[in-house]
């Protein structure tokens, strides 16, 4: 590892992953940020809460599943300098303009358009690494920047949350804009040239280069759709996440408040939970990938289930009656362990089931599904929270989990229908 970082070939990609680094870690700022601009505005509304946060998974269905696409057509240096400049300047704007206005549309609008940059960012980043490295330190590259940023997951948890606590909502603004500037004076020093040309001829190509790729794309995420409904294995695989990522949205926001109110902080402790739960999720993904061929992939995924459902209820009952940080950090931990499989076993059940030439449609539509899973629940959840208290709210989540996971071990406890599955993935 080492090696690697000091090789002066990977130069260039150690600017892209200081970069990265820094630019996510900005985008836990300017969460906490968030939470906390609802905190002082309307304070204990979950619903309010999920109305913003609503603006910053709306781009997943407008822009997410085209980026990939116009990325690979553009300079993906030039995207990412260009990406990081605006989010910055957008970022800044709340704090200098909106912030002490009453009136949260602006605001709704700027967050949203933050975030659609941030689709174009992503794929941007993952796609230009095979350019920045010889073929040989692809893998290094790629395991740098993921684990990298689920430190900066962490420390912009603990951090941010801690900054926006003690100094304000506008500080955390103020950083989130700092780090995505200088992101981009990083990626602006990797060499690209940003030199654009808009002769008359070059825009019609482009508008006529744009809606061939439209009319491609929405026929492609039909075929993948349609693919995905119409594959027994796969299917399967689209109601577990559905039913993962729904209890996911009903727990997000409430929880948020509920930790809020229990704790009597707005983003301190908020924080610290969070930076334990990824802590969890990091460590089970790990476990996972050491032990996971050793259990049949149906049963880990309902067990996983099963035990995430009974975290969240203990969770709840142990803050609501015993608001200790110490204590509910060590659950968030346990719970991140818990259901971290889930993922890695879902995802692998898709690589194994579909066709290798319908994977790509495969996934992108089942991100469709899942955020709008995500984001229906979400909305509910926060709306029934303005009238039913949030502890029953999240006891109900984890009975849900904690039902579907006991309905599957006994439906599926050989493998039933998927059986096959499981001798091609231990295979």
């Amino acid at each position: 590892m080492l090696r690697f970082i000091f090789d002066k070939k990977n130069k260039q990609f150690m600017r892209l992953w200081w970069a990265q680094l820094i630019s996510q870690f900005g985008d836990r700022l300017n969460q906490m940020a968030l939470i906390g601009l609802i905190a002082q505005r309307e304070p204990g509304s979950a619903y309010s809460l999920a109305k913003l946060l609503s603006f910053t998974i709306i781009p997943v269905f407008i822009v997410g599943p085209i980026a990939g696409v116009y990325v690979d057509r553009w300079d993906k240096r030039k995207t990412l300098f260009v990406c990081d400049l605006v989010r910055g300047l957008l970022v800044l704007i709340i704090p200098f303009f909106f912030l002490y206005k009453q009136s949260m549309i602006e605001i709704y609008i700027i967050v949203f358009l933050i975030f659609c940059f941030s689709r174009f960012y992503v794929p941007a980043k993952m796609s230009i690494v095979p350019e920045l490295v010889p073929a040989e330190n692809i893998l290094m590259a790629n395991s740098l920047l993921t684990t990298t940023g689920m430190l900066a997951f962490v420390l912009g948890c603990a951090l941010g949350g801690f900054l926006v606590d003690k100094v304000g909502v506008k500080a955390g603004f103020f950083g989130d804009g700092a780090t995505y500037f200088f992101s981009a004076l990083l990626i602006g020093s990797m060499g690209a040239k940003f030199h654009v040309e808009l002769s008359k001829k070059q825009i019609i190509d482009k508008g006529k280069e744009f809606l061939a790729i439209e009319k491609s794309f929405f026929s492609e995420i039909k075929e993948g759709l349609q693919y995905l409904f119409s594959q027994r294995q796969i299917r399967f695989v689209m109601n577990m996440f559905f039913i993962l990522l729904s209890a996911a949205g009903a727990i997000y926001v409430v929880i948020i408040v509920f930790i809020q109110k229990a704790f009597n902080t707005v983003t301190r402790d908020l924080g610290v939970l969070a930076v334990c739960l990824g802590v969890g999720l990091f460590i089970g993904a790990l476990l996972y990938g050491r032990w996971g061929k050793k259990v049949l992939w149906s049963r880990t995924i309902f067990l996983s289930l099963m035990a995430g459902g009974a975290m969240v209820i203990v969770f709840a009952t142990t803050v609501q009656q015993y608001p200790s940080v110490f204590l509910a950090g060590i659950l968030a931990f346990l719970l991140g362990i818990v259901i971290g499989p889930i993922f890695i076993a879902s995802n692998t059940i898709v690589h194994v089931a579909s066709d290798e030439a319908m994977r790509g449609k495969v996934f992108s539509a089942l991100e469709i599904v899942i955020h709008f899973a995500f984001l229906t629940s979400m909305l509910i959840s926060s709306w029934l929270a303005e009238r039913i208290d949030a502890f029953w709210i999240l006891v109900s989540v984890g009975a849900i989990f904690t039902i579907v996971g006991i309905a599957g071990m006994i439906r599926y406890r050989h493998g039933g229908d998927l059986a096959f599955l499981t001798e091609k993935m231990h295979s």
